[in-house]
């Protein structure tokens, strides 16, 4: 496990798992109410009943991928080794990175927080389970001095600064959305992922659907969304480490990183207006809200992004596992079945204290419907 996810895991257990995670006070929203949704704690789900595939011998699984779901891993992976004969270790490289490693059958899973398209898929050496295992949100964070708290965007406006059309912090469409702050007339740096990355596809693909200024000036809908863009302008971070390093670094900065980045380096973050018309706050409850009404297909490749709930948080993902269907060594199939399936069930209590969001229960009931599906040598692995 990298250092960076071992560090971020201690950092964000010591910001302690109740859903008062805020950028430095409530946020305000226009709709009466959406305020006290993000206020006490949330329960562990404590979910049971996995499947019950145990590993026989010792065994090290290898992965890579997902900067978004690193610290998340990092945990899972340190709990899972002191109960079971298996360890895990994990590459944060980046979704892109990790889309690759997989196809390539260079790793035993592979993750991102992108869903692999049927291009990808075409590239694997077989079927490709893809089970999410987590949600989160990608927060939009900042370097503002004075401007500790309370900043509220919407799509269009977050699509015109990292399309280079906004450029100072005093442009009137952003005052006109906070008339209680006193905005600097200080110009705008944005900052972006430098690698593929899953992050970087949950953000423009809320920006695709709610910025037609950022669809344009990107040449589209096609070229507008996607793990790498064409950014026209900006500073490149690798990982969400090095965007979120990068925000609190430079004055006047803006980027967008999964929530445990900002947190571990004290950013604050915006309250984004979602479809409704509200300006929402980043947290467990408003990120689990985005899942309600959807209805998931069989393979699990889902948007959750400009969710249709009055009061889900607009810029929501969850990232996948990337599993080979089929596997031939037994000892591994054996390892991956039990440690994704203690991830789905018990693992699942360990989120909250990160501050990630747990699988909602008919999520993942889904999901370990997946790893059912997983053979040996054409086989069933689960009984």
């Amino acid at each position: 496990m990298t250092a960076v996810a071992t560090a971020l895991t201690a950092a964000l257990a010591a910001c302690g798992g109740t859903d008062t995670t805020t950028s430095g006070g409530p946020a305000t929203s226009s709709t009466p109410g959406a305020t006290a949704v993000c206020q006490g704690t949330t329960a562990k789900p404590g979910y049971t009943n996995g499947l019950h595939v145990q590993p026989n011998q010792a065994t090290t699984l290898s992965g890579a991928g997902s900067t978004f779901v690193a610290p998340m891993l990092s945990a899972w992976s340190s709990t899972y080794a002191q109960q079971k004969s298996v360890q895990v270790a994990y590459q944060s490289i980046g979704s892109g990175g990790g889309i690759a490693q997989i196809d390539a059958g260079t790793v035993d899973f592979g993750d991102s927080d992108a869903y692999m398209k049927d291009t990808d898929i075409a590239k694997a050496k077989g079927p490709i389970l893809q089970v999410p295992l987590v949600l989160a949100p990608v927060v939009v964070t900042y370097n503002l001095q004075g401007v500790s708290k309370g900043l509220k965007l919407d799509g269009e406006t977050i699509g015109k600064i990292f399309a280079g059309v906004i450029t100072t912090w005093n442009d009137p469409a952003i005052t006109a959305q906070n008339p209680g702050i006193t905005l600097p007339s200080s110009p705008i740096a944005t900052v972006h992922r430098s690698d593929g990355s899953g992050t970087t596809d949950i953000f423009t693909d809320y920006l695709t659907k709610e910025s037609p200024t950022w669809v344009s000036t990107l040449g589209g809908a096609n070229k507008s969304r996607g793990k790498t863009v064409a950014w026209p302008n900006g500073i490149g971070g690798k990982g969400n480490e090095g965007v979120s390093g990068a925000v609190q670094q430079t004055p006047g900065a803006i980027g967008y990183v999964e929530l445990a980045y900002a947190l571990t380096q004290n950013l604050p973050y915006a309250d984004v207006k979602n479809k409704a018309g509200s300006y929402i706050e980043p947290c467990i409850k408003t990120v689990l809200n985005a899942t309600n009404g959807v209805t998931y297909p069989d393979d699990l490749r889902i948007d959750l992004t400009d969710a249709s709930d009055p009061q889900a948080y607009p810029i929501t993902g969850t990232t996948w596992a990337l599993i080979y269907q089929n596997q031939t060594d037994a000892a591994k199939a054996a390892a991956l079945v039990n440690f994704f399936s203690w991830v789905l069930t018990t693992g699942q209590d360990q989120t909250i204290a990160l501050n990630y969001t747990p699988l909602g229960k008919d999520l993942q009931q889904r999901c370990l419907a997946q790893l059912k599906k997983m053979t040996l040598n054409g086989s069933p692995v689960v009984p």
